[in-house]
């Protein structure tokens, strides 16, 4: 059975960091582009970061370049996003999410649609 667990997600005030973890099992983690999506209330989901199967290639949000970080330990089977200069805007339920297609990084632009597995979420909330 696969399963994708978050963890890290908090509350804390603009400015400060957070970092979000994703553990994975019931499947192939190395060879699985991940990706992180957000999900703000009332708002449709949105891609923010997404790695590929060996962590040499990742693509960002424009919203969150320069303050996120996406990274993966394929001995641990875990993808990480780190989380700097935090914005009240960042708040939202963030999930992970695993997929075999070759062309996962356009996945980011299509906020996730086409990803094959997907976590239940950790909510982060940024206070201004």
């Amino acid at each position: 059975e696969v399963n994708l667990v978050e963890s890290g997600g908090g509350s804390v005030e603009a400015g400060g960091s957070l970092r979000l973890s994703c553990a994975a099992s019931g499947y192939n983690f190395k060879n699985y582009c991940m990706g992180w999506f957000r999900q703000a209330p009332e708002k449709g989901r949105e891609g923010v970061a997404v790695i590929d199967y060996d962590g040499t290639t990742t693509t960002y949000a424009d919203s969150v370049k320069g303050r996120f970080v996406i990274s993966r330990d394929n001995s641990k089977n875990i993808v990480y996003l780190q989380m700097d200069s935090l914005k009240p805007e960042d708040t939202a339920m963030y999930y992970c999410a695993a997929t075999m297609t070759n062309t996962c990084l356009s996945l980011l632009s299509k906020a996730g649609d086409g990803m094959d597995y997907w976590g239940k979420g950790t909510l982060v909330t940024i206070s201004s």
